[in-house]
């Protein structure tokens, strides 16, 4: 397929450029070649690539149909004339009718003999395709000015016609043989119940994954940390909005420190790496399930034991199961502060209550005997405005 210049280089995507997009189609055509299939179907296997290297995928696929004993259906739409003699039967539709379904190499006799020869000069595939394409009526009168039609008319002449073709009636015959073959009957199957899907997916995740098992424990495990600490933030700030601001910055500073976002060893270890991200509970998190996922077996290339030592700098000393431990050990610590928080808040906010009780009687008492000693010095009634200044300021 020419892709040798390819080799050795990624794909891409989205995110990487990668190969071109010829080449991804080309890559995409010998994945499905690679299977030797009985019947292929390629879908514009010509589009993004330019008129030689289209002749060349075409002549490959064809030379290794003719070799693999294999069915090749391409829906091209603008083939050039050297792609358009490799085809060995030619399909044209229009609008969902048939037009010519016979061998290529009969087309020309067919389209002539009803009134639209292809000159010589012309790639044939280009005046078939633009002589039933319907969406621009006057190029079909302009090219047929002795005999001026409409694009549906050429369509229903050459559909006519085809219908009352030898050839026509030669497929339909062999239609009805290879019907007639036998066989088992393929039947359109009712799609599979939510009941039965359900039970499918279930018990393919259960075929390990006691590491599914690992996996929803620590995602659990991750939710009630989340509550407790909420539940703490929400005993100590009254109101509900900062509540949530305060809790969330909590969240973004355990999760900067928690070994994902920067490799603990490039933490800086003044405050960042001691102690926050031994704090941290995404760290425990976030270590197993690394272990769940690349110690989980099997024969890999490359030993998942060193994925973790090397590239992600997880503490490999215990097992997964002692941060599973470590963050169950967590959440009792989150929900014992709560408590205490709790026991506390209750404890002195009644005292905070009495405090300030007892300032505001004796505000009033102090008010009241200023105002008695204003009424035995110049007879002013209690309650009523009054200016005075103490002898000792």
């Amino acid at each position: 397929m020419g892709l040798e210049g390819a080799m050795d280089t990624r794909i891409g995507g989205w995110a990487y450029k990668g190969i071109s997009g010829g080449q991804k189609r080309r890559v995409s055509i010998c994945i499905e070649l690679l299977t030797r299939p009985q019947l292929l179907f390629l879908d514009e296997p010509t589009s993004g690539l330019d008129s030689a290297a289209s002749y060349h995928v075409m002549d490959r696929i064809t030379r290794l149909a003719r070799r693999e004993g294999m069915t090749v259906v391409a829906a091209i739409h603008q083939p050039s004339s050297e792609v358009f003699q490799l085809f060995h039967g030619l399909c044209l539709l229009a609008y969902g009718r048939t037009v010519f379904f016979v061998a290529a190499s009969m087309a020309n006799e067919f389209f002539a003999s009803n009134g639209f020869p292809c000159s010589p000069l012309r790639n044939p595939s280009d005046h078939y395709l633009r002589t039933i394409n319907k969406d621009f009526d006057k190029d079909i009168e302009e090219d047929y000015q002795s005999n001026p039609r409409s694009t549906a008319e050429a369509i229903e002449i050459l559909v006519k016609s085809y219908r009352s073709s030898v050839s026509s009636q030669q497929v339909t015959a062999q239609i009805e043989e290879i019907r007639g073959m036998g066989g088992a009957l393929v039947k359109k199957r009712n799609p599979a119940r939510f009941i039965t899907q359900s039970l499918v997916l279930t018990r393919r995740s259960f075929r390990s994954i006691d590491h599914f098992i690992y996996f929803a424990l620590v995602l659990f495990m991750c939710m009630m940390l989340v509550e407790g600490l909420m539940m703490i933030v929400a005993s100590i700030v009254p109101d509900f909005l900062m509540g949530i601001i305060t809790g969330a910055g909590i969240q973004g500073v355990m999760m900067l420190n928690g070994g994902f976002f920067r490799l603990p060893n490039d933490l800086p270890k003044l405050v960042w790496r001691y102690p926050m991200y031994y704090i941290a509970f995404h760290k425990y998190a976030n270590q197993g399930f690394y272990k769940n996922e690349f110690l989980a077996g099997g024969p890999p290339t490359i030993n998942g034991d060193e994925i973790l030592r090397e590239t992600w700098q997880v503490e490999m000393g215990y097992s997964k199961w002692i941060d599973l431990v470590i963050l169950f050990g967590m959440i009792i610590l989150y929900r014992l502060m709560f408590l205490g928080i709790v026991t506390t808040v209750e404890k002195v906010k009644p005292m905070i209550k009495s405090l300030m009780v007892k300032a505001t009687e004796k505000s009033k008492h102090s008010l009241n005997d200023d105002e008695g000693q204003l009424e035995r010095l110049g007879g002013i009634q209690p309650g009523s405005q009054w200016v005075w200044q103490r002898e000792d300021n």
